[in-house]
């Protein structure tokens, strides 16, 4: 197991597309995490690479190398009306999984946020996804609803728990 201090987490940049779309398709292929089973296409990648580099949001990869094990993302809900709130998303290799990095990624991700002018931060977790929900709360966000059989994975449901935090301006 790799120690948590031979990684960087930085900005994403465009050298970072497709270290970024296969870890998504890593963790994705795992079923247990993500709302998709296969990592987007490269092209899709690079757009939503392109749009949050782009809209300065969020962005932020943990890097061991030139090998990116871990993301966080917080982008915009798309409407005049949610300017003010962000979607977080988050993940990282298995193997890299249980020391911290998702933890030092969500802070460098929620920082940016607040210099961007955020003050709402969204997330939906699977109900199954105990460290992740252990993660979010210690970090203040709080159980906002569940939404009940919300996914179907090789034929078993899971609940999605609705989360938020607010940040302070």
């Amino acid at each position: 197991m790799k120690r948590n201090n031979e990684y960087k987490i930085v900005p994403i940049t465009l050298e970072h597309q497709e270290g970024f779309r296969a870890a998504v398709d890593s963790v994705a292929r795992e079923r247990k995490y993500l709302s998709f089973l296969e990592g987007p296409s490269l092209e899709m990648s690079k757009s939503f690479v392109e749009e949050n580099i782009k809209g300065n949001w969020p962005h932020v990869v943990a890097v061991m190398g030139d090998h990116v094990i871990g993301w966080c993302d917080i982008t915009s809900l798309n409407r005049a009306v949610y300017a003010h709130c962000g979607e977080l998303g988050i993940g990282i290799i298995s193997e890299y999984r249980g020391q911290g990095i998702g933890k030092n990624l969500m802070l460098n991700a929620l920082q940016k946020a607040k210099i961007k002018g955020l003050t709402r931060i969204e997330l939906t977790v699977f109900q199954r996804n105990k460290p992740a929900l252990a993660l979010y709360e210690q970090l203040g966000f709080m159980i906002e609803g569940k939404k009940k059989k919300a996914v179907l994975i090789d034929g078993e449901y899971d609940d999605l728990i609705c989360m938020a935090l607010f940040l302070r301006q």
